[in-house]
């Protein structure tokens, strides 16, 4: 399995496909997934992108294949972007286009905002407003939930809303057990330190071209609450699915690929 070591103790897992013409030097598009997940999180967007760009998929430290985090990592949003930017450098990629879900989507703007030169597009989906309230009384619960019953019963708990009415009983079922498979210790950390981050300051110092998309009813937010951070962010578009779930990435896969991979050829000059 490709590896990244980023410490004498932490390997970051990564894949990347491409299916590009052998001849030509194809632009590379950063996926990063959400919380409880892993780089198969993306299974239905690589066969979109893939023969048009190289897809770089990493596992987030701590998740997926990646070395498991102890419950006191000092988790920042610092250190993960840093995470990634290791491995673009690993990869010998300058610049890259940037897709993010749920809070990858967060740790996506955070990223494009604080490293301006390192991307070209900027794609988030499904993502958490800026800043968020409640974290306080709602981050004890999860963390006494998972304690107690790991991370599945938390991913069951909540799945209907997370991927929406219209989405397979099967399939529902099949993301239980994915988003389950993550170590507690991992999943306890970063939801006390990252779950409910605050990067509004981070918004309006996006610079890349940017396309967020979000549903007509997603329980992170209303279209009117994701408007109005999304109209922070110069050269900027909002894609309004209809559907009720908020992991549109997932739940609306090959629509959500589709528009980026749209959006990204139509916006970057080379």
């Amino acid at each position: 399995m490709p590896t990244l070591r980023l410490s004498s103790d932490a390997e970051l897992f990564y894949q990347v496909d491409d299916f590009t013409d052998p001849w030509r030097k194809a632009e590379t598009i950063l996926l990063l997934h959400g919380n409880a997940e892993s780089s198969a999180a993306w299974y239905a967007w690589v066969p979109v992108l893939a023969r048009r760009y190289r897809v770089v998929r990493p596992d987030m430290r701590g998740f997926g294949f990646s070395t498991p985090m102890p419950r006191d990592f000092p988790w920042t949003i610092d250190v993960i972007i840093n995470d990634y930017l290791r491995l673009m450098d690993e990869l010998g990629v300058e610049r890259f286009h940037l897709v993010g879900a749920k809070i990858g989507g967060t740790l996506a703007r955070a990223l494009a905002a604080r490293h301006h030169g390192r991307v070209s597009t900027l794609t988030a989906i499904g993502t958490p407003p800026p800043s968020r309230e409640g974290g306080a009384t709602t981050i004890p619960k999860w963390v006494a939930e998972f304690e107690a019953h790991g991370v599945e019963h938390w991913a069951r708990r909540n799945m209907s809303s997370r991927l929406g009415s219209t989405f397979p009983a099967e399939g529902a079922e099949w993301w239980t057990k994915f988003m389950g498979r993550t170590p507690v210790s991992s999943q306890i950390g970063f939801i006390s330190h990252i779950g409910y981050a605050d990067i509004s300051a981070d918004i309006p110092r996006i610079t890349c071209p940017t396309l967020v998309i979000t549903t007509e009813e997603s329980g992170l937010a209303s279209v009117h609450q994701t408007r109005a951070w999304q109209q922070m962010i110069p050269n900027s578009s909002l894609l309004v699915l209809q559907a009720n779930s908020y992991h549109v990435a997932a739940s609306h896969a090959e629509t959500c690929a589709q528009a980026a991979l749209e959006f990204i050829s139509r916006n970057f000059s080379g």
